[in-house]
């Protein structure tokens, strides 16, 4: 007993070198998972089962809502006050097709503390009102009683980006297919046509029904005090009485005894006619370790890489442009697998099913290639044992873990550790193949091949979708306007203009303060130095960090591009998977890939741009990055050696897949990631380095690579001969640095190694060249099938004199959580908003995310001068701003990051002294630094570029006059 609490298990895991507590709340039965560790990284976070019965969104509009004020935090928007004034490291809350997640984390225990102050009384005591409703999930827009009325809302308008991305589309209907009987078989983002059915009374009546400690599952991780996480929870969790929420409890999807077929159309523009196809499977209960870790595997097997036989199988087919499906998903109660093409004609579903059964009864009566599951194995293990969540902290993995088979079990407990110790489902399946065991065949064949619970989705374009849509809820709206008398149509006005008043009106300084947070006075003076000496190896540049690493060497090997000519720029994505993908001239691609995830974690490239400081230069290279395990360091330097003087660029199925592949992932992020789209294009008129970025990784590179795969068919020799003057050029000792992040014991060993990959690499006799800002259109219009916009301005700033201190960190911060929130999310519907301030190219741009405006949008950006004029500094307000950008500052990273981002530094010329003076500049702001800064947004709002992603039409109607192009 302790706290109100009774120990249920526990479990040291030592792999993890992690105690961890799993116990029972006496009075309300409420779970808690207590992993105690050294990590400084501490993370909280609270989970409710909310399975939805419709798809009008209303977990996911609830999810938002209950961040909007609560009881003891009676300000409009909780959340963004923690982001304005918090050390966080991470902040957010995720709805799943099952559950509700309430995460949080921090490094600083006091700031940690005050993060899980607010997040339990936000999920507990909500102060929910139907213009919560209204705001965050729909509501009825009237500018005039003559006007035409419209749907408003945040999570509206975020689902209706997700209904406008084929991806997500397939990835819904491949998963609803197979659970037409339970909530996995309902959208619990929402359906834009469904959500305008949520009524508060609904809406209210899920909150009591399953937001309880009844219902709710806690985690802890990391180095705070075990014994206070419980006496926290008890605090809140005693004031519950028990409820009964064996209704919340996730059944099992009775089997199918054969095979379904689905066909969905999916929102197209004239010029796309491409389709999309998967086969999934319902597989088995997520909660059996060695089942659970055998199928990851077999999913590595099956497509992990290019040469993997199922995705060799489906690539070669020249089908499809690039895989589709989400392969194995395991975050549910039940696993699926999900497989197929997408780019390809909707005739071929047939040959695509029939290629994908094929390839799997030859593996089943041939047998898997012993190399691909030893390759598989090592990946997966590798992952495991490295633990590498990149900006996510390790303790939200594991939470996410922990849930997969925690609120499953039908039992009075479900168990949260089954899957997190790995060490001995590893060494099963690492026993059963050694023994002989044909594991994977088996599985093969007893979850694929004889499984009649398995569905085909065909999602084919739809010329005339959008426009359908958009006429079904015009349409919907008039009749919904037609149906009230002109009291009802006065009222839908009043609401609309009293909800935008509460949304406008600030809140009280009491109500302000009521939000626990740290004083600046709480900060270190000091920035975090990252470790670094500076060596050299066979007469180059390396950079060493000594960084604790677990035994693993990170390494990256960059090659200077400023000698790269603007025709060659755009090939540098297409080229470093070439060097990668195509083979060598001692092995085939297979054989490549095979060796490369047998032996290392695995090595891939990264091209990089960026403006160097105070310069009008360009830091731009070529990463070769890998990384392993101490002992096979040497083995994956010679694996890049091979690479690195012997690559073969002449394999024309090859390159034109990886053409093909680069083409079909940059079409697809249009939509999903609209504003980078965006913020890259605003950026590329602004700095040399920015402009090599969009050429390399932009809409400028999305139309290289069309006009590519064309003259792959037409002129392939040209086009080696191209990828053979890029090796040339780039692949050259003297283009090289070298990073390398691990600890001592682990890069002695392995210095002499790296020299020699160096010493293997010619010299160039390249030359710098001269480049130019590309003279895009000032106002841009991008369009694609969507039903929402993606709307920026920006402009270099320090071209009209106005030049970036620190504080201009602080500000930002201000805008962003403060101005923009308000203005474009809350009161103008969109789901989020950006002030992106780069104070290497001295510019700065707007951006905001699933909007339903444009022009409107615009002018919100144009008016954050005035903002900034009249805002009142308050002491707290400003604390709070520089308290969130030091947050920024000291961002949380895994070591890995930490050495990359010191190369980074390095070569952008960020020294120690300078991040000093900026931490400084923030620490120091003043209201002066405020009023200084409307400067640049007065000369955004003046010269600033345009660029819109979006609806044609939204675009035509908002009198921008903009330069309007198809481009999807």
């Amino acid at each position: 007993m302790s706290h109100g609490f009774t120990k249920v298990r526990e479990m040291e895991i030592t792999e993890m070198a992690t105690k961890a507590i799993v116990y029972r709340h006496d009075k309300t039965g409420a779970r808690v998972l207590s992993m105690i560790n050294d990590d400084e990284n501490k993370v909280f976070g609270i989970s409710f089962r909310t399975p939805p019965e419709d798809s009008t969104g209303i977990a996911h509009i609830l999810e938002h809502s209950v961040l909007c004020g609560s009881d003891k935090f009676p300000v409009k928007e909780p959340f963004v006050e923690l982001l304005k004034g918090s050390l966080q490291t991470f902040l957010n809350a995720l709805t799943f097709p099952d559950k509700t997640c309430y995460p949080v984390a921090s490094a600083n225990v006091q700031d940690f503390y005050n993060l899980v102050d607010v997040y339990l009384d936000a999920v507990f005591y909500p102060r929910l009102t139907e213009n919560t409703l209204k705001q965050e999930g729909w509501h009825y827009e009237l500018d005039g009683k003559d006007k035409d009325m419209t749907y408003k809302g945040v999570v509206f308008n975020e689902m209706k980006g997700a209904y406008s991305s084929p991806d997500s589309l397939l990835y819904e209907h491949s998963q609803q297919s197979l659970f037409p009987d339970i909530t996995y078989g309902l959208d619990s983002g929402g359906d834009p046509a469904i959500i305008p059915e949520l009524t508060f009374e609904q809406f209210m009546t899920f909150h009591r029904d399953h937001y309880h400690p009844s219902n709710g599952y806690a985690f802890f991780y990391g180095d705070d005090n075990p014994e206070k996480r419980l006496e926290v929870l008890d605090a809140v969790f005693s004031k519950f009485d028990p409820i009964d929420v064996t209704s919340t409890r996730i059944p099992l999807q009775d089997r199918f005894s054969e095979a379904k077929t689905v066909r969905k159309g999916y929102p197209a523009s004239d010029r796309l006619a491409k389709g999309m196809f998967t086969v999934n499977w319902l597989l088995a209960e997520t909660a059996d370790a060695n089942l659970n870790l055998a199928l990851h595997v077999l999913e590595h097997i099956l497509v992990g890489l290019p040469s993997s036989p199922l995705k060799k199988a489906l690539m070669d087919s020249n089908l499809g442009d690039d895989l589709a499906g989400v392969g194995l998903e395991a975050d549910m109660r039940q696993m699926f697998f999900s497989v197929g093409l997408k780019g390809m004609h909707p005739s071929n579903a047939i040959k695509v099913e029939s290629i994908i059964f094929h390839t799997i009864k030859e593996l089943i009566e041939n047998g898997i290639d012993a190399r691909d599951i030893e390759a598989a194995i090592n990946s997966v293990e590798f992952s495991l044992r490295e633990n590498n969540t990149g900006s996510y902290p390790r303790g939200l993995s594991l939470m996410f873990q922990a849930l997969s088979t925690w609120i499953y079990d039908d039992e009075e407990e479900g168990d949260p550790l089954r899957l997190l110790p790995f060490e001995e489902p590893l060494n099963n399946i690492k026993g059963w193949v050694a023994n002989g065991d044909k594991i994977f065949e088996e599985l093969l064949a007893r979850l694929f091949l004889h499984n009649s619970h398995r569905t085909t989705v065909l999602l084919e374009p739809d010329h005339k979708m959008a426009r359908k849509q958009s006429k079904v809820e015009s349409d919907r709206l008039a009749a919904a306007k037609a149906g009230m008398s002109a009291e009802q149509v006065a009222a839908v006005m009043a609401d609309a203009e009293e909800l935008n008043r509460l949304q406008a009106a600030p809140d009280s300084p009491e109500a302000l303060a009521s939000i626990p947070r740290l004083a600046v006075a709480d900060l270190s003076r000091e920035n975090r130095i990252i470790p670094t000496e500076v060596r050299e190896s066979e007469g180059r540049e390396l950079l060493y960090h000594d960084l604790p690493t677990n035994g693993i060497g990170y390494l990256d090997f960059g090659f200077d591009l400023s000698c790269v000519p603007e025709n060659l720029l755009p090939y540098m994505g297409v080229f470093g998977r070439a060097m990668l993908e195509s083979g060598t001239a001692k092995r085939d691609y297979v054989d490549l890939s095979q060796r490369i995830a047998c032996t290392s974690g695995g090595i891939w490239t990264q091209p990089f741009s960026s403006p160097v400081r105070d310069s009008q230069d360009a830091a731009s290279r070529l990463f070769i990055r890998t990384k392993a395990t101490g002992d096979k360091l040497a083995p994956t330097l010679e694996i890049l050696t091979e690479i690195l003087t012997s690559a073969t660029l002449d394999n024309k199925e090859r390159i034109s897949r990886i053409v093909s592949e680069a083409r079909a992932r940059a079409e697809q992020r249009l939509v999903p990631s609209g504003h980078m789209v965006v913020a890259t294009r605003l950026r590329a008129r602004t700095h040399i380095g920015h402009a090599m970025e969009e050429a390399m990784s932009g809409l400028t590179n999305l139309n290289f690579l069309r006009h590519l795969e064309q003259r792959i068919e037409e002129d392939f020799q040209s086009v080696v001969q191209d990828l053979e003057q890029l090796r040339t050029l780039v692949i050259a000792r003297n283009n090289l640095i070298i990073n390398a992040t691990m600890d001592g014991a682990t890069f002695t060993p392995i210095e002499a190694e790296i020299g020699s990959v160096v010493a293997s690499l010619p010299e160039s006799e390249a030359t710098v060249v001269a480049r130019a800002i590309p003279n895009l259109p000032t106002r841009e219009g991008l369009a694609i099938p969507a039903q929402v916009n993606y709307v920026g301005k920006g402009c270099n700033v320090a071209e009209h004199g106005f030049n970036f201190t620190g504080a201009a960190q602080v500000v930002n911060k201000l805008i962003r959580t403060g101005y923009l929130w308000e203005k474009v999310r809350v009161q103008g519907g969109a789901y989020g908003a950006f002030c992106l301030m780069d104070r290497m190219a001295g510019s700065m741009s707007f951006v905001s995310y699933r909007d339903p405006n444009v022009a409107d949008t615009v002018a919100a950006f144009d008016a954050v001068a005035e903002y900034l004029d009249t805002f009142d500094v308050a002491g707290d307000e400003l604390e709070k701003a520089v308290i969130g950008a030091i947050g920024e500052i000291d961002t949380y990273q895994l070591p890995d990051a930490k050495g990359f981002t010191a190369l980074v530094r390095h070569l952008t010329d960020q020294d120690d002294a300078f991040l000093q003076t900026i931490r400084e500049d923030a620490l120091n702001a003043t209201e002066a630094d405020f009023r200084a800064f409307a400067e640049a947004m007065r000369i955004n709002a003046k010269h600033g570029s345009i660029c819109v992603l979006g609806d044609s039409l939204a675009m035509e109607n908002a009198g921008l006059d903009l330069d309007i192009r198809q481009v999807l």
